[in-house]
């Protein structure tokens, strides 16, 4: 398939009148609004590096997009987003097409989405608005952004460790009846393994036993080891070790299996124990053999299997004065800038640099960045500020030593810390005898030692600390790193931090639009790339509808109060 770049018609002079006629006095549909202000936001030849140069020409990618998106908007499956080319005249209006126009197949989609990823244009479709929008003056660098992050169940089942082994070995077996049947055949007695792996593991219920439970997990492993020393025996063609599904299965083996000698120097295959074998972190464990890239993932009481999205937003202080006044009066809308998609085993903190370095290729660092207490370390204030000129508005998470957790004693804001000397002097007027920089964990630190005599004599030693043999031993930060620590602490208990912060609770709102509108919590795709792209596409798609309500002055929906609520108030008056 071919690309011949060519610039989107304008909406025919039939549609044209017809939308005019159909929506005079009423609010127009979004791909209408969208074609009027925004115009040809994707233009074609922004896409060629995914398209060939030879063969039968393809659909505009540039109205693709634009599909994709007003698909998402209105959560719709590819097959129903053809038929509204087809039969909407809104969307033929927003895609310049005649009204004769039969549109395309459903499989266009999913090829369109494929080719983004293949080459790497996932963020495309964020990237062109966002540049549009600046370039329109409804977007600006600086300011104050809000980000936070929410789970993303996977495509796939949930599977336990027995269900995950038998599974993979039917996977393996499966991709080996389809690509090398005869070689299949020749090897195993496929009537006696169809009995095992004919049907899927989730379709029949696992013995309640827990023996037989153990002999089914060994029966799997010696299935699965059996399978693969077959396909890397020397006269096994080379290329079935390089099926995606037996890869997968060497992996899971390898996490979930160990091969010991007995007494009588037998190969025992058994199952790896995490107390006696040890398990691989649940970073790098698989869960699925049809998502190798989902993984367990937890926050407070909630656990998982998938990713992670976290969306990064504009946000408006009604007390600031610089913000320029749109349609109505209205302050500026806000945007959501930044889509980042991971795996759930990662925590937030290890996004914020990226975070910050996408928010910088698109040339929309903020001034200052609201985030939950997951995100910030002390390294991060330093590092924010340094590189990116971005303020953290962030509560630090609290001193976690004994003296702090119990709310009496001398914790360690109590000593006072002379960084050109040194030295480290305690309540008591001691000063410390020993500096020692160190790593600790991958982080630089400094160990700071008080004498052993002169903490066994203090009168108050028991507030201070409670080793029996040594003094007082305190561990702080590389100086930049502490003062800002320090400072981060002291900010957070102003009632000016309190006021400011009270924005960040404006994303919670963001992700559940998301949720309700895209359903952004469910992957629709398989891999981190597909679900990526699925998020993207949300966020391009929240941003069309809140262009939308802002060109038509729709101001911003308010908490809604229950009759219940309102009579409670009504009697507390």
């Amino acid at each position: 398939m071919s690309l011949q770049p060519a610039p989107w018609p304008e909406p025919s002079q039939e549609i044209a009148v017809a939308v005019q006629a159909m929506y005079r006095g009423r609010r127009a549909p979004l791909a209408v609004v969208i074609r009027d202000e925004l115009g040809e936001l994707y233009a074609d030849e922004v896409f060629a590096a995914a398209f060939g140069v030879r063969g039968r020409p393809g659909w505009s990618p540039g109205r693709l997009m634009l599909v994709t998106v007003l698909q998402f908007a209105e959560h719709l499956t590819d097959r129903q987003a053809a038929e509204a080319v087809r039969v909407r005249i809104d969307w033929k209006y927003g895609l310049g097409l005649d009204l004769a126009d039969d549109g395309f197949d459903p499989s266009i989609l999913a090829e369109f989405r494929a080719r983004l990823v293949e080459h790497a244009m996932v963020d495309t479709a964020l990237d062109l608005l966002l540049a549009a929008l600046v370039a329109r003056g409804l977007l600006k660098p600086g300011g104050k952004q809000r980000t936070d992050s929410t789970h993303v169940l996977a495509a796939v089942r949930d599977l336990n460790r027995l269900e995950l082994a038998g599974e993979s070995v039917r996977a393996a077996l499966e991709a080996l009846a389809v690509t090398a049947p005869d070689w299949l055949a020749d090897t195993l007695d496929v009537t006696d393994w169809t009995a095992r792996y004919g049907v899927r593991v989730d379709s029949w219920r696992l013995p309640g036993s827990q023996t037989k439970r153990d002999a089914l997990a060994a029966a799997y492993g010696a299935d699965g080891f059996t399978l693969l020393r077959a396909v890397y025996a020397p006269h096994t063609p080379a290329w079935l070790a390089q099926l995606p599904a037996v890869d997968v299965l060497r992996q899971v083996l390898l996490q979930n299996y160990v091969i010991v000698v007995d007494r009588r120097g037998r190969e025992v295959i058994t199952r790896r124990e995490a107390d006696v074998h040890g398990l691989p972190p649940g970073r790098c464990r698989i869960t699925s053999p049809y998502d190798t890239d989902a993984r367990r993932g937890g926050k407070r009481d909630l656990f998982w299997t998938g990713y992670k999205v976290h969306l990064s937003e504009t946000c408006t202080d009604e007390q600031d004065g610089d913000q320029e006044g749109g349609p109505g009066e209205q302050s500026l809308p806000n945007i959501i800038t930044n889509v980042a998609t991971t795996d759930a085993a990662v925590p937030d903190a290890a996004m914020t640099t990226p975070i910050h370095e996408s928010l910088a290729r698109r040339g929309l660092l903020p001034d200052e960045h609201l985030v939950d207490s997951g995100y910030p370390s002390a390294d991060l204030l330093v590092e924010s500020a340094d590189r990116f000129g971005i303020h953290l508005i962030t509560p630090m998470l609290a001193d976690v030593s004994a003296q702090a957790r119990a709310g009496a004693g001398f914790d360690a804001a109590a000593f006072d810390v002379d960084f050109d000397t040194h030295t480290v002097t305690c309540p008591q007027g001691k000063t410390s005898t020993a500096w020692s920089p160190a790593r600790q964990r991958g982080v630089e630190t400094i160990v700071v030692k008080f004498d052993t005599d002169t903490c066994r004599a203090c009168p108050v030693k028991t507030q201070c600390t409670t080793a029996r043999r040594g003094g007082r031993q305190l561990t702080i930060r590389p100086r930049r790193v502490q003062e800002a620590l320090t400072q981060a602490r002291a900010r957070q208990t102003t009632a000016r931090f309190r006021q400011t912060y009270r924005l960040r609770a404006g994303v919670e709102g963001t992700i559940r639009q998301a949720v309700a509108v895209t359903d952004t919590r469910h992957a629709r795709y398989r891999g981190l790339h597909k679900t990526h792209l699925q998020h993207v596409l949300s966020g391009v798609a929240l941003n069309f509808i809140r262009l939308d309500a802002w060109f038509n002055d729709v101001p911003l929906d308010r908490s809604r109060t229950s009759h219940l609520s309102r009579l409670d108030l009504t009697l507390a008056a």
